[in-house]
């Protein structure tokens, strides 16, 4: 791997190109990022403009009235003013040799009024060639130090490394993504939504930037909707409850379909919840696509594919422990947060071995779960042995973890999901699996049938035609 070019060197670089030429729009943060380019020398040759309408009434002047400041819409509002601005005064007498640009952020920093961790919005639209169309690199960004001038530092080296990599690495998406990070560090910064658009970025799936972004430990989780448009997580969780299902939906069955029905109609008669309508996260964390290499993005991006036909929302994290994701969550939304899995990993959430790191143990993951109203909803299980049904409320614990189990159902944060299929609890996804993979067509009455449709289309997960199949196939 290539040693990081420092912010210096990146600014310097782009200012000795006489081709590169654009403005600079900065708001809520001084001009961090247009100061670099004045700092290092040359920057006659790069800045057209630099302007900060840090007056909210003098955005609006410019930019349009905002509901939100900080903001995505605000950043594309800028951006595209500021492109419009720029081609108008200058195209004419520079558009032949020159490779223009716009660079704008958006942000709230610590101040005497605001104690919050700082946040802001920041792209670039910019050319590969003159008169060409543009493309664009969009980022949220949390910034993290506990100092106002700390923040700004970083989102000046932040806004150097986003504009260097849109004009050198656009080639390559993932060494533009890694090189967002140089001259930072995670405990300062937190990248948690990008968004590579145009010509440059032509063939560039956006998912599968959104991972990149939890597998490189920028984020601890990412989002996208269902029609695969990245977003950043309060743009859909913000004062929403929220009810989650998580994972690994390979495939996605019908016990997968029955689980999430179930929850879904008893979070709905919580008094809180009642009269509004709820997102719905399917949520997998990176272990879900570890192999061998790595991250399988392959398999990543087939889940994807299968679970746009649900209709629902789609985050991807790297907390292994519930807990830990809740607590993510709870970052976006004050309201009710729901769990939707299976009696196996209810279960699992006991093995106190798993908790050893923390100084209260399991009792301090089960506090910092239930937190702020989490409720669990819990799908039964049934023994492939004694063919037993098993709950939420006849789980058996060993002593002395029944007395919190009792604790959890008696004060409504356990509750075993009612209502149910019981010819849906024979299903094991691992046995699908290996049906689909080995030719055996009884899997096709365990999954959705467009699911069946999708997977034999696409020849997703190992998939291999049953033999009378494959003949059919073959005579047509």
């Amino acid at each position: 791997m290539l040693a990081a070019v420092s912010t210096h060197d990146k600014a310097l670089q782009i200012n000795m190109d006489a081709t590169k030429y654009g403005t600079f729009a900065e708001i809520g943060a001084g001009q961090e990022v247009a100061r670099w380019f004045f700092r290092v020398g040359g920057a006659a040759g790069t800045v057209a403009k630099t302007i900060s309408a840090y007056d909210m009434a003098v955005s609006d002047v410019v930019y349009g009235h905002a509901t939100r400041y900080v903001s995505r819409a605000r950043l594309e509002a800028m951006l595209q003013c500021e492109t419009d601005a720029l081609l108008e005064q200058l195209g004419a007498g520079r558009g032949d040799k020159s490779t223009f640009f716009v660079f704008a952020d958006t942000v709230a920093t610590r101040s005497y009024s605001r104690q919050d961790d700082g946040e802001g919005w920041l792209g670039i639209r910019f050319q590969t060639a003159e008169r060409g169309s543009f493309s664009e690199v969009m980022i949220h960004v949390h910034l993290l130090d506990k100092d106002p001038a700390r923040e700004q530092e970083a989102l000046g080296v932040l806004g150097v490394n986003v504009i260097h990599g849109a004009f050198f690495h656009h080639q390559e998406p993932t060494v533009l993504i890694r090189s967002l990070m140089d001259g930072l560090t995670r405990d300062r910064i937190e990248l948690d939504m990008i968004k590579l658009s145009g010509p440059a970025f032509a063939g560039v799936d956006n998912r599968l930037m959104t991972l990149l972004l939890v597998e490189q430990g920028f984020t601890d989780a990412a989002m996208f909707t269902a029609e695969g448009e990245v977003v950043q997580p309060s743009e859909v969780l913000y004062k929403k409850h929220v009810l989650v299902e998580r994972g690994s939906f390979r495939p996605v069955t019908n016990l997968t379909i029955d689980l999430l029905d179930g929850a879904r109609r008893q979070f709905l008669e919580e008094p809180d919840v009642r009269g509004e309508e709820p997102v719905v996260l399917l949520e997998m964390t990176l272990r879900h696509f570890a192999s061998e290499e790595g991250v399988d993005h392959a398999d990543f991006l087939e889940r994807v594919d299968i679970l746009r036909t649900l209709g629902h929302h789609v985050m991807i994290s790297n907390s292994r422990r519930y807990f830990r994701f809740v607590e993510f969550l709870s970052r976006y939304t004050q309201k009710r947060i729901g769990i939707a899995l299976g009696v196996p990993s209810l279960s699992d959430l006991a093995e106190e071995r798993d908790y050893a790191d923390l100084a209260g143990g399991l009792l301090e993951s089960v506090a910092r779960l239930f937190k702020n109203g989490v409720k669990v909803y819990a799908y039964p299980w049934k023994d492939p042995v004694s063919g037993r049904i098993v709950s939420a409320d006849t789980l058996e614990y060993a002593y002395p973890l029944h007395h919190l189990h009792r604790f959890l159902l008696d004060s409504n944060r356990l509750e075993p999901i009612r209502h149910y299929s019981a010819d849906f609890l024979d299903i094991r996804p691992r046995e699908v699996l290996a049906m689909i993979q080995s030719g055996d067509p009884s899997w096709e009455g365990m999954v959705p049938s467009a699911i069946v449709e999708i997977i034999k289309e696409r020849r997703l997960f190992g998939y291999r035609p049953a033999p009378g199949e494959a003949r059919t196939r073959a005579g047509s």
